[in-house]
């Protein structure tokens, strides 16, 4: 095994999208090449309604798809299509956007007035960017849960892992989508394919991704639970954690156990040309998209 090394930590950065909502993006609108084949990662909690009711009204999207996960609260969304549904806490829709899309997606407060949830962009290569579009809407009673003996709970939303194999596919970038749990002070490890780029997303508690690129594989020592460990400073909540090559990543989790997202797909490699919510090859594919707004054209019709 190949401990993948800890190339980049960082905080999600506050910012305002749709009509106003207040949200934390930990990456997107840089280089694209850094994590491809994943392009956008939204954090869009909120514990005040008027810090998000406004929403994300009627929008295009070519090009990519869209993967929504909904923790708390709810998303109603329709489109152009004809399709409209609601995402309730514990769902998932993973959106196809291919040749052209308008949707919009409103999101409501659970009875606490609070709505916690995610938005990642998967980019399509060259092949499917003119595909029909398609959704797939995933309850949370659907997405398989798998418990280890010390306490450590993995929701699989899509790939394979420790014998279950999540419910969304037809992914484009064929990637695994992990929602993992480890108790406190616990350390484990997951195998991630190499050839894979990889990242994690902690949302819950805090914990440190062992460093492989460390002369030890460690940087610092810390005392957890009575006994020092080498790990890194613990991180925290919305905090990015971006690997390097290898086929496995350790986390130590610190007093309050950690809770975070692991997501890796396999690197698509080709140009990006990138304009909002349309991501194509080329300028002048770009310049296509934008044509097809304007004179109404953007819909393709189903072949």
């Amino acid at each position: 095994m190949s401990l993948r090394p800890t190339l980049e930590i960082r905080k999600a950065q506050a910012t305002l999208e749709g009509a106003g909502v207040k949200l934390h993006r930990a990456f997107g609108f840089q280089d694209p090449s850094e994590l491809d084949p994943f392009l956008l990662f939204d954090d869009f909690r909120n514990d005040r309604p008027e810090d998000f009711l406004k929403g994300f009204p009627w929008h295009p999207h070519r090009g990519i798809e869209t993967i929504t996960y909904v923790l708390e609260g709810s998303v109603d969304h329709s489109d152009s299509l004809g399709n409209q549904g609601t995402l309730g806490a514990g769902d998932v829709q993973w959106m196809t956007a291919g040749s052209g899309i308008l949707h919009q997606e409103m999101p409501q407060g659970n009875a606490r007035g609070q709505l916690h949830g995610f938005q990642l962009w998967g980019n399509l290569p060259a092949s499917q960017k003119m595909t029909a579009p398609r959704y797939q809407d995933i309850t949370g009673a659907d997405i398989p849960q798998v418990t280890d003996d010390d306490g450590t709970v993995v929701k699989v939303i899509t790939g394979a892992f420790w014998g279950k194999v999540g419910p969304v596919d037809g992914i484009a970038a064929d990637p695994q989508y992990l929602d993992v749990f480890v108790p406190a002070r616990v350390r484990k490890s997951f195998k991630i394919d190499t050839y894979r780029r990889a990242f994690a997303y902690i949302f819950q508690g805090s914990g440190a991704f062992v460093d492989a690129s460390a002369p030890s594989g460690v940087l610092l020592e810390k005392e957890i639970g009575g006994e020092e460990i080498n790990i890194r400073d613990l991180s925290g909540d919305r905090t990015l954690v971006r690997f390097g090559t290898g086929d496995e990543v350790t986390v130590q989790a610190g007093p309050d156990g950690i809770r975070f997202l692991l997501i890796s797909g396999a690197p698509i490699e080709e140009p990006v040309a990138w304009h909002g919510p349309i991501v194509m090859n080329t300028q002048a594919e770009l310049q296509q998209a934008m044509r097809d707004l304007n004179n109404g054209t953007f819909i393709k019709p189903a072949h």
